[in-house]
């Protein structure tokens, strides 16, 4: 499949991609720790290592929800959760819901459809378009919608964990009263500091962030393990049947309670986001031997917690901590708050940063902060973005409760598009049979339909506004894939076909110049509007001319030894094709000393670039209604330097625009 060409013809950006994508929670964070595992998931060399530094990055989100995730389950059920059956089945319906869709569905199932060892939902995306063979606008809608959907779970995340972590003021033994006040301003200061030091980089403290996250799960274990002796008969709620009996006791209470239960598992989907920053096994095995069993045991141990003191119910997991290690236990905890939300805004950057490549935004300012690391990127953009939406989240919701209204809905939203996609994998992929696909499939469709109506309920309440910000984004999105589209059939209506040029520059020769010209374009088999320019004004054709252009495949890396194809057109002409993988940044300098190898030798400073630079004007008679148009326009004139993004030489650029109606 041939994938989105970054459009160098213009500044318009990307072009529509034949498959178009996304991700998921954190589909790629940057982090210091190479993958150890190829698609096979083998740990090799330093395993032990890449458990604990994907325990730091994919189990994060996962590791705070103990935080929050009792109580809101607890407050919503009918008695309050005063009573037995109430404890019981919560538990049961976190257990359950921990083993059935973070264990079964992506540990054991999902993480089986990686994209050459990468994961998430844009990656999934790109692997099902891959599987049909044909761009599917069925497959590129439930892309987009999972990448937005992302945003929205991003924007929420930091807000709530390092606020939930940060309420633990107000029960701070003798000071809680005083410090009420100020838990909104220091939870504003933590998430202000955090985004100020995003362009920095975070490659010098990340190597910290796995074994702080696993003294965080050791914490939550040995909490857990102290108070389960309060009440032993909580490890009844390891059996499903208690929360079933809990859900028919509540009646439709126990569906709605079913959203705040889910809170229990976001973050599960990054297990599949992150599969190759650590590889499977690390992931499958941190989460099997040491994740799992330490979120288990906090849980029953919160219950068990409850069931001896009912009043505990309030805010069980503030309440379990023993007031001699009360403050050491708080500062852990807004310490994984903090590592968990940086995981999500790196996974915001990798997500941008494959969205661009795959057509499905315009390009964006994207910046190294490492020179060793290739996944230590920053957006400014995206990272203002966050924290205008984190910010403003706090200050309107207040409270870890309010906000858990407003949680849940995104994550499900793109849990529910990666088990769609998963479908396409498994029956043309993987080459199932219909009966064994709808096996395999239903019951995680169904598993997601039921949070996500449950989700649903808490529109409201706060739901909204991931849905209202996830909406904006798939119709910034589908504005820019379709005016590329339009822009790009447009362009090749109007213009030359190159071989048709090439038999009229043979029957009249223009001057020619001394060097090589190399014009960017999306489409190699026209005239570049730029060469068209070229020959019209300056009336030249230079010795050596390449038409170049960049394309982005359906697969995450490109080898070197696959990054450039040369075609010979004629003595004069050669067509060069550069393919990067859709998690990978385009270096056209780069790329074409690897040409050298191949026979196409010549001075990069004896070179000029040719784009064209179209002015793009809206239209009201034809393309997209007018509003979109103007959107179309705004982002292309907002979009990032052609010559920055591919990082070509700015003193051997040459630029020539045109007008064009959309």
């Amino acid at each position: 499949m041939a994938g989105a060409s970054p459009q160098g013809e213009d500044g318009a950006g990307a072009a529509a991609s034949n498959s178009q994508t996304h991700s998921d929670k954190s589909v790629a964070p940057a982090h210091p720790h190479p993958a150890a595992a190829g698609e096979g998931g083998h740990v090799k060399a330093g395993k032990w290592g890449l458990i604990i530094g994907a325990i730091g990055v994919v189990f994060g989100d996962i590791g705070t929800s103990p935080l929050y995730a009792m109580r809101e389950a607890l407050h919503h059920s009918r008695s309050g959760g005063a009573a037995e059956l109430a404890v019981l089945g919560v538990v049961s319906l976190v257990f359950w819901a921990l083993l059935l869709v973070v264990t079964l569905k992506y540990v054991v199932f999902l993480m089986k459809a990686d994209n050459k060892g990468e994961g998430g939902t844009l990656a999934l995306m790109a692997l099902a378009q891959h599987a049909i063979g044909r761009r599917s606008g069925l497959i590129f809608i439930l892309g987009v919608c999972g990448a937005a959907l992302f945003y929205g779970d991003g924007v929420i995340t930091p807000a709530i964990s390092v606020v939930s972590a940060v309420e633990g003021l107000r029960d701070a033994p003798g000071m809680g009263d005083a410090l009420s006040p100020y838990v909104v301003p220091i939870a504003a200061g933590i998430l202000i500091a955090l985004f100020m030091i995003q362009s920095r980089g975070t490659a010098s403290v990340a190597r910290f962030f796995g074994p702080l996250t696993a003294v965080w799960f050791l914490i939550l274990a040995g909490l857990g393990l102290w108070h389960i002796f309060d009440d032993v008969s909580i490890l009844r709620a390891l059996s499903p049947h208690y929360g079933v009996l809990f859900l028919f006791d509540n009646g439709f209470l126990g569906f709605v309670i079913l959203g705040s239960v889910f809170l229990a598992v976001t973050g599960a989907e990054a297990l599949y986001a992150d599969m190759g920053h650590f590889g499977k096994a690390p992931i499958r095995m941190g989460w099997l031997w040491f994740v799992l069993p330490c979120l288990t045991l906090n849980y029953l141990g919160q219950g068990a917690l409850v069931l001896d003191n009912r009043a505990a119910a309030a805010n069980p997991f503030w309440m379990m901590v023993p007031e001699i290690v009360y403050w050491p236990v708080l500062i852990m905890a807004t310490i994984a708050t903090v590592i968990a939300s940086q995981a999500v805004i790196t996974g915001a950057f990798s997500v941008t940063q494959q969205a661009v490549q795959l057509g499905l935004l315009p390009r964006i300012d994207i910046r190294n902060t490492s020179e060793s690391q290739a996944g230590q990127i920053f957006v400014p953009s995206v990272n203002m973005m966050l924290m205008v939406g984190v910010l403003a989240l706090l200050v309107t919701f207040q409270t870890s409760t309010n906000l858990a209204a407003a949680y849940g809905i995104a994550v499900t939203g793109s849990m529910f598009v990666d088990s769609l996609l998963a479908w396409f994998i498994v029956r043309r992929l993987w080459k199932w049979s219909m009966p064994l696909s709808l096996a395999a499939i239903s019951p995680l469709v169904a598993l997601d339909l039921v949070f996500l109506t449950s989700n649903m309920l808490k529109i409201p309440q706060g739901a909204w506004f991931p849905l209202v910000l996830g909406a904006a984004l798939v119709v910034l999105m589908w504005t820019w894939v379709r005016g590329t589209q339009i822009l790009s059939d447009k362009t090749r209506k109007d213009s030359l076909p190159l071989t048709d040029l090439i038999e009229m520059l043979r029957a009249r020769p223009p001057h020619r110049a001394p060097g090589t010209a190399i014009f960017l374009t999306s489409d190699p088999d026209v005239a570049p509007v730029a060469l068209m320019h070229n020959l019209k004004h300056n009336k030249v054709l230079h010795e050596k001319n390449v038409i170049l252009t960049v394309r982005t495949t359906d697969r995450p890396r490109v080898p070197e030894n696959q990054r450039v194809s040369i075609e010979p057109i004629s003595d004069d002409f050669k067509k060069l094709t550069i393919s990067y993988g859709f998690m990978e940044q385009p270096n056209v300098p780069k790329a074409l000393g690897v040409c050298r190898k191949q026979g196409l030798k010549f001075d990069i400073m004896s070179t000029s670039f040719f784009l064209g630079r179209r002015s793009v004007i809206a239209s009201a008679t034809q393309g997209m209604p007018l509003w979109q148009d103007r959107l179309f326009i705004f982002l292309t004139r907002n979009a990032a330097n052609p010559t920055d993004f591919f990082h070509i030489p700015p003193g051997r650029v040459v630029e020539l625009g045109a007008q064009v109606a959309v």
